[in-house]
């Protein structure tokens, strides 16, 4: 990918985070995480990867894919005047489940049990104080 593909794709993701933060009050896109925004080497379309900020869990996927949808056309028409592109890309939205996959990973690996230091086994099982079973 070209420095100028990734450089666009960056401005589309972070214009496109700011105008639904602070221009798109459709009641079912909430709060929502751009986490990339991949466009076609020819700029006519540009993928944005999304992701529900919620705590919960309780946010209705179908129900923000349908808002971002209506939204689009504003905020393709925002994009167009303000990067001045030769060609505003057209947008689609796709749920990116990597920060809620993540999140499930981080608490799987917190409920492990610990093993080693806070664990009631010696840690030298040769017994003794000094290393391969001498005394010191």
């Amino acid at each position: 990918m070209s420095i100028r593909i990734q450089r666009v794709s960056e401005q589309v993701r972070a214009e496109i985070a700011r105008l639904l933060r602070e221009e798109v009050s459709d009641p079912r896109i909430g709060l929502l995480s751009i986490t990339r925004v991949k466009v076609s080497p020819d700029f006519s379309t540009a993928l944005v990867f999304w992701s529900p900020l919620d705590i919960d869990g309780e946010t209705d996927l179908e129900q923000v894919a349908q808002g971002l949808e209506s939204a689009g056309r504003f905020l393709r028409g925002r994009l167009g005047a303000l990067l001045r592109l030769r060609r505003t890309p057209e947008l689609s939205f796709r749920h990116d489940a990597s920060i809620q996959e993540g999140t499930r990973i981080l608490t799987v690996l917190r409920d492990l049990p610990e093993t080693g230091r806070d664990s009631k086994e010696p840690v030298d099982s040769a017994g003794g104080e000094g290393g391969h079973g001498e005394k010191a």
